[in-house]
């Protein structure tokens, strides 16, 4: 005890014996007898979790865990004279946890079961957490949902109200008010922040009072409060930063602290009590939704609006954040590893794809201070802007000069140039066609114009850098031609909107009564022709459609909106029966866009609130404020839909969210509504499917996706009848040879369906098997059938969880040279015994690792091994950097590996022993080593608060770990950590989001590499800052940092 300051804790026979009372002031108080119990029991607490936990690993550890705790029990028996409170207290030995209690006679729901699952609150109802709007975890909007209905009370105390923000739980509050329970609501009209439909709303339901506070001058009300009340005694509240608006409860930097009645009973109970007292104040006066009332409101709403907001100031940042280093990233790898030097990167409209250009044109630029550079775009706007944040990424006010309008350059080696004066000029300036070393194209899809076409055609620079929103041309044609093939790097919608470069969505899908089924499919589409006599001949569609509108949308005099609709008739008719509904509508085709400028000013004014176009001319309709989006149709397109989806989450003053309303028909299975709602999660581990029935809770920050029950219902089955089965890949493979000539291998395959992913081939079957299934030659004799699930088994959970480049160039050249290796020394080669046969020499009847790889070659494995290798470096989209000195292990930073392919490459395992390896470290005494392996969600199946931030990064460079239980600053492992460096002992991360992967396999760890000790806190077990030697790959950072924003 040698830490000066304040504490409170119990002193124990060890404490006392260390307290140096000659040397400090030692504070120390009476344990009262009233606290005594509280006191007691929370240090017991501890001691009996080590204890318990400390049972080691094994299939019938929760039951030697119950049977320790009721042997305490029964020793507690002993010392006591109730008999009966141990009796009744006694574990069942299968350990299991109370979760509902309900009337089987009129019951709450045909579907008990089901029904608990949908009410239950992910967080549970025994521990806290906190909500702060940080990347890990569950939204706060989600939560809430579940609160509100499994709830019996529910008092909410907040100083304003948003419709936007009521909306969010409108079905909930509406549900929760008819079956009879009680909700109260106390608000103010501080600030005229309050919108009066969100009051008026919540005083027509049912079993509903709703006070307010006038008097803001004095009162002032700042409280934020949710307090959800239950019968069964388990009450919970959140107490933050929030109020009832959209960004405060979704995207808002807001914290909300959400606490239990079982953990910190005191805090509810004052909650509630404060509520009470409130309520029963004069000062707080009842909304009854009268006229009188309503009056009021609007006057005081009035009264206190007209507050001016502080302009934002925009400060340029020449660091890239991580998502845009993972597209710098991206960029280099195309070049360095897969040798593509015209690179294509997709971004949406406002998410700064200049910028990232500027960042890649300072990493080139370092290697060649002299480099000649070209920036190409058709509007003189566009090129000031761009040669500003050139001006700034490289620090640099003189860098580039202009070449457009009146502009002239006084030379041509750093040039920012219009398409129109550079096509004109191309002739005469005379330059070589590799002059320029480094070129960019903005707005690339506008290749298709003759003026573009010359200057791409002319030079040959070193790189040509591509820059769009889509990579679909307007034409029909595609631009990927040009560059590869691939698209390089994409920023995709999430990641913009986390980093609030988009605004947030509102997405309601809404079932619109109509079956698609039946209409024709052709190249990827629905007939036009038929669609639009589906939507222009259905009034019902039309009537849901204005009634959707005025539900959902808090003022449709003010909302500015554009209507995708699938034909210019369409878009016509539909222009005419909104005017017809009073709905100020016009429509902008390509037969009138020579009227394009009026009706987007029309629409940015708000003169006309609807504007109805086609999808194919979406390019010239730009309007930031743009707040809803109408999907008339569907969009079979993902790139258009997204294109289409970026035009209302353009930023503007005031605008807060973009309400998107998509209304959904029942879709042919070839209609792809799965891709749809990934593309808008972002990057997940999770089934789709999963989400949607968990109603989305990982969106990003401050979305969300509200569907209908019978949408979910429609949606989940389109992805069920759309997922690749066994038995669809089979009649795929058969089917080939009716769409090509090509002989059928699986890269010819994959060519004919590039919307297939390997991963998901592989969890079916392997490809060997697949073809001879397809001609119908099965597998039937017991040697195939052995050998293809062996290759199976090794391409789907070893090789296509393995990045590593220079691992996978090994296998390609083992394969060519029919699995001779020269170097059998290099671990690689051991890698490849293991992620193949996955047993030890001696187990598989081997005598040396040569007999083992020639075994390899001898069973048919090769050609398929190959392609996929070929098909798996092509999926590689991040640097990967050699160890240093680690001579002998071969694997690199940033890759991903399976723990055993780690722990061959490390030389714990060899050819004749494969060691045990469950925890979380493994300890290599003959190098001095230590592995660490890290699970950031330890508890996929359901939010665990207790484990979800033992292990999370504090910046790129620091890592905050947990150790085991055991470990303790003092003494053994936990003092070894503390002075690692001083005894020569080196420790290497690794890390992985979670144990299952979206197919099903164990996940693989990402090598972050070797870390020194920063810092601890703790002890039993320790908290520990780790440093990276190199900083955390940037595609990690979004599930690592879980603390952070963005």
């Amino acid at each position: 005890m040698q830490q000066v300051g304040i504490y409170e804790q119990l002193i124990t026979q060890l404490i006392e014996q260390r307290l140096d009372r000659q040397r400090f002031y030692v504070g120390e108080r009476e344990l009262n007898s009233s606290e005594a119990s509280i006191w007691l029991s929370r240090f017991l607490s501890q001691i009996l979790e080590y204890a318990i936990d400390s049972i080691p690993s094994g299939d019938n550890r929760i039951q030697q865990q119950i049977e320790l705790a009721n042997q305490l029990l029964f020793w507690l028996k002993g010392q006591m004279q109730e008999d009966d409170f141990i009796e009744d207290n006694l574990l069942n030995s299968q350990g299991k946890i109370l979760t509902a209690l309900y009337e089987l006679e009129n019951p709450v729901s045909a579907d008990l079961k089901n029904y608990i699952k949908e009410i239950f609150p992910l967080t549970g109802l025994t521990q806290s957490e906190l909500f702060c709007g940080s990347n890990a975890g569950l939204s706060l909007e989600s939560e809430l949902k579940r609160e509100i209905l499994s709830a019996d009370k529910i008092y909410w105390l907040v100083s304003f109200i948003k419709w936007a923000g009521i909306r969010i739980f409108r079905k909930e509050l509406e549900e929760f008010t008819a079956s009879g329970r009680e909700l109260k609501i106390i608000t103010t009209s501080y600030m005229g922040a309050t919108d009066a439909k969100a009051v008026e709303f919540l005083a027509s339901l049912p079993n509903t009072e709703v006070k307010l506070s006038y008097n803001t001058e004095r009162e002032r009300l700042h409280a934020k409060s949710y307090l959800f009340l239950r019968n069964t005694g388990y009450h919970t509240g959140y107490i933050g930063s929030s109020n009832l608006s959209h960004s405060a409860l979704t995207n808002g930097l807001e914290w909300n602290l959400k606490i239990t009645s079982q953990e910190i009973p005191h805090i509810i109970e004052k909650s509630l009590s404060t509520f009470e007292t409130y309520w029963a104040s004069n000062d707080f006066e009842m909304f009854n939704g009268d006229d009188v009332s309503s009056e009021k409101l609007k006057a005081a709403l009035s009264q206190q609006r007209g507050v001016q907001e502080n302009n934002a100031v925009y400060f340029f940042d020449v660091k890239p954040f991580p998502h845009q280093s993972d597209i710098l990233e991206q960029l280099a790898v195309e070049r360095n590893v897969h040798e593509r030097f015209r690179n294509l990167v997709v971004a949406a409209t406002g998410t700064g794809k200049t910028l990232i250009s500027a960042f890649d044109f300072a990493n080139f630029v370092k290697a060649k201070p002299e480099a000649k550079f070209l920036f190409v775009a058709h509007r003189e706007e566009i090129l000031k802007q761009a040669r500003a944040a050139y001006r700034g990424v490289l620090r640099n006010n003189n860098f580039g000069e202009l070449w457009v309008g009146g502009n002239t350059p006084s030379n041509y080696r750093q040039l920012f140039a219009s398409v129109q004066t550079l096509n004109s000029k191309i002739t005469e300036i005379n330059l070589s066609s590799n002059y320029y070393d480094y070129i960019v194209i903005d707005e690339v899809h506008h290749i298709t114009a003759t003026s573009y076409r010359v200057i791409i055609d002319y030079f040959c620079p070193t790189i040509m850098l591509g820059l769009t929103a889509t990579p679909e041309r307007h034409d029909g044609g595609d631009i990927l031609a040009d560059f590869g093939g691939v698209i390089a790097a994409e920023i995709r919608l999430p990641e913009a909107i986390n980093r609030r470069h988009l605004c947030p969505f509102q997405y309601f899908g809404i079932d619109d009564d109509t079956d698609l089924r039946n209409i024709p499919w052709n190249r990827g589409r629905y007939d036009v022709a038929q669609l639009t006599n589906v939507y222009t001949n259905n009034q019902s569609r039309l009537d849901k459609i204005t009634l959707s509108l005025k539900e959902i949308i808090t003022d449709i005099g003010k909302m500015r909106a554009l209507a995708f609709c699938v034909s210019k008739e369409h878009a016509k008719f539909m222009s005419k029966q909104l005017l017809l509904k009073g709905i100020s509508a016009d429509v902008l085709t390509s037969e009138n866009s020579h009227e394009r400028q009026l009706k987007q000013q029309a629409l940015r004014s708000a003169s006309i609130n609807v504007l109805c176009v086609v999808d194919i001319f979406n390019e010239g309709v730009d309007i930031p404020e743009v707040d809803t989006l109408l999907f008339l149709r569907p969009t079979e397109s993902l790139t258009i839909f997204l294109q289409q989806l970026g035009r209302g989450l353009r930023l503007a003053d005031g605008k807060e969210c973009c309400t998107i309303l998509d209304f959904v028909g029942n879709s042919r299975p070839e209609y792809d509504f799965a891709n749809k709602f990934r593309a808008l999660i972002g990057k997940s581990n999770r089934a789709i499917s999963e989400e949607i029935k968990e109603g989305f809770p990982h969106l990003p920050l401050g979305c969300r996706i509200e569907m209908t029950k019978r949408t979910q219902e429609m949606v989940l089955s389109n992805i069920r009848h759309a997922s690749l089965t066994q038995k669809r890949l089979i009649a795929m493979i058969k089917q080939y040879p009716e769409h090509t000539t090509l002989p059928l291998t699986l890269t010819n395959f994959l060519i004919q369906h590039p919307e297939l992913d390997l991963n998901e081939l592989y969890k079916r079957g392997c490809w060997s098997a697949l073809v001879l299934q397809s001609r119908e030659l099965g597998d039937t004799n017991t040697p195939d059938r052995e050998k293809f699930k062996l290759i199976r088994k090794a391409i789907h959970n070893r090789i296509l969880a393995c990045d590593d480049y220079t691992y996978l160039c090994f296998l390609k050249q083992l394969c060519q040279s029919n699995f001779e290796v020269n170097n059998t020394a290099n671990r690689y080669a051991l890698m490849c015994h293991y992620d193949l046969w996955q047993k030890t020499g001696p187990e598989c009847g081997f005598e040396t690792l040569e007999q083992s790889l020639y075994q390899l070659g001898k069973i048919g494995i090769t050609s398929e091994l190959v392609e996929v290798v070929n098909w798996q470096i092509q999926q590689i989209k991040h640097q990967q950097i050699i160890m240093e000195n680690l001579p002998k292990v071969p694997i690199k930073l940033h890759a991903r590996y399976s723990r055993e392919q780690i722990l061959v490459a490390f030389g714990a395992t060899t050819f004749e022993r494969q060691p045990p390896a469950r925890e979380g470290v493994f300890v290599i005494k003959s190098d001095n080593i230590e592995l660490m392996f890290v699970t950031l969600n330890k508890n996929e199946k359901q939010f665990s608060p207790t484990t979800m931030y033992h292990d999370y990064a504090i910046s790129e460079h620091l890592f905050h770990w947990q150790s085991q239980n055991s470990a303790r600053p003092d003494r053994g492992k936990g003092k070894d950590y503390i002075e690692h460096q001083k005894i020569g002992k080196r420790l290497f991360l690794f890390v992985r989001e979670q144990t299952k992967d979206e197919y099903g396999r164990t996940m693989g760890f990402v090598n972050f590499g070797e870390v020194d000790y920063v810092s601890h806190t703790g002890s039993q077990p320790m908290n520990i800052n780790w440093k990276l030697r190199t900083p955390m790959p940037s595609f990690m950072w979004q599930q690592t940092a879980k603390l952070a924003v963005g």
